[in-house]
């Protein structure tokens, strides 16, 4: 059952230097950006050498996610995309933080790649800043990570993310603010070390025009053209008068320019390094700044799903084709549990998490890319594939959920291999399974047509009901039918026919 088209739609991004908002009206599939927030909240500077965020900045940006879950407490379900990014990727105790993170919210948090959010990011520009480019590259400096991306158009086909950004930069090169020419120069020489196995990957000779995006680059590109270091955004030459002005003073304190905000002053410094080592390493001499970034991307990104062109659908379809899967029978497999699904319309799993269908059906798409390592246990390969790839437009637990199915879908079932999922597809993944395995049994030569069968779930148990003298004229399916029984039991499921 599609989702009635929102009224207005909201992205927002957890960046480990600030936290974004935008709300958009969406009237006849086009956007009209109606309000922004934004706080800096420096999560990235909360998180000490064992990788933990401490209690202070958790509180802060806590404190932050009430006020921004106060603005968008009427919106449903699916007209909000809610991301966290680099410091959420790594922080040890991230997981405790997204749980309090997401009732403040009220909507759930996804945590995205670091290639993910690359692609999005590019998706932001393509459709803020026209361009008669035919290759264009594009830079985004967040608080911990840095984003590589070159593209064609609307879409990106170079992507990488680096461990550096504005915030971890200033703090571990610049410590308590205190700026010199060796601490700038060690500064310098790690972003280049970062970027150097992919120097000739982003070379300036590989594109027609480069673009910033984010707080940072509009930042280094306000200060050098209110200086006077620059009339055309961020230049080489403009860069250079901003590091020798940069290294006569002695503390970020000192760093005074007009378009700068207090607020941005003590993360400038490491910005400046990380764009002064680009644009030398990778030979730009000239780059324009967008206004669009992560959030217009997620808003984008969730226009694609609301007008059902979720890029996620071709991403499984592509991934597929790469793994040479046997499409014909993923195909049958989607069928039956789809024709299960309607069924079971009103049930739990169905009925209050509509999107059940559409992850039984990417792994339906995906559960055999596994065969291109080996055979034997190749629903083990074919998971760990989904886990770890860089899917487009997946996020990390959409990626988890769709491999535990995966997992799950033959031999030995364990239904606690859910439990860690977040709510409520802990509570449905188990029952997800069950369905995917019983569609992989019933096509398991691959040849066979759907039965008109009649499934039924109560609690944990299920009854299916095939036509008369069917299953005498299907021994083997019989016979795979008894071994599930078995599974099931072991699992907990009562399964008859």
């Amino acid at each position: 059952m599609p989702h009635p088209i929102p009224t207005n739609v909201a992205a927002v991004d957890l960046g480990s230097n600030s936290f974004h908002m935008i709300i958009c009206n969406l009237k006849d599939g086009k956007l009209q950006t109606i309000d922004r927030l934004k706080e800096m909240v420096r999560l990235a500077a909360g998180m000490d050498e064992n990788k933990v965020l401490d209690q202070p900045t958790q509180a802060k940006a806590l404190a932050c996610l009430e006020r921004f879950g106060q603005r968008i407490s009427n919106f449903p379900p699916h007209s909000v995309r809610i991301v966290g990014t680099n410091t959420l990727r790594q922080a040890k105790n991230a997981e405790q933080f997204i749980k309090k993170a997401e009732r403040a919210l009220g909507h759930p948090i996804h945590i995205v790649s670091g290639i993910e959010e690359a692609r999005l990011i590019y998706q932001g520009v393509a459709h803020s800043l026209a361009s008669n480019a035919n290759e264009r590259f594009v830079m985004d400096i967040g608080g911990s990570s840095t984003e590589y991306i070159i593209g064609k158009q609307d879409t990106p086909h170079t992507k990488e993310s680096l461990n550096m950004g504005c915030v971890t930069v200033s703090q571990d090169f610049f410590k308590n603010g205190v700026l010199s020419k060796k601490a700038f120069k060690k500064a310098c020489l790690f972003a280049e070390q970062q970027l150097e196995p992919f120097q000739d990957t982003f070379n300036s000779r590989h594109f027609d025009e480069a673009i910033g995006a984010s707080g940072s680059l509009k930042a280094i590109s306000n200060v050098l053209q209110t200086s006077g270091f620059s009339n055309n955004g961020i230049t080489l030459d403009g860069m250079e008068q901003l590091v020798a002005h940069l290294l006569t003073l002695n503390h970020t304190d000192q760093i005074l320019f007009p378009a700068l905000s207090v607020e941005r002053r003590p993360v400038f410094i490491g910005a400046v390094a990380i764009v002064y080592a680009s644009f030398k390493t990778l030979n730009i001499q000239q780059m324009t700044v967008s206004d669009g970034a992560l959030r217009e991307g997620l808003v984008y990104d969730l226009l694609g799903r609301i007008y059902d062109h979720d890029i996620r659908s071709q991403t499984s379809r592509t991934a597929a084709e790469r793994y040479h899967t046997d499409r014909r029978h993923a195909e049958q497999l989607k069928d039956t549990i789809r024709y299960m699904a309607a069924q079971l319309e009103h049930h739990p799993c169905f009925d209050d998490n509509p999107a059940s269908l559409q992850f039984l059906e990417w792994a339906a798409d995906l559960h055999e890319i596994g065969f291109e390592i080996a055979h034997s246990q190749y629903h083990k390969h074919s998971a760990y594939i989904i886990e770890n790839a860089d899917l487009a437009g997946f996020s990390k637990q959409d990626q988890l959920i769709i491999s535990r199915l995966v997992r799950s879908h033959r031999k030995r079932f364990s239904p606690s291999r859910f439990d860690d999922l977040p709510a409520p597809w802990h509570r449905h993944a188990p029952i997800m399974a069950v369905l995917f395995r019983l569609a992989a049994l019933l096509h398991r030569n691959r040849h066979s047509q759907r039965p008109d069968f009649q499934i039924d779930i109560a609690d944990n148990d299920i009854t299916l009901t095939f036509p008369e003298q069917w299953l005498e004229q299907a021994p083997l399916t019989q016979a795979d039918l008894k071994q599930e029984v078995q599974y099931l039991k072991e699992a907990r499921f009562n399964l008859s026919f």
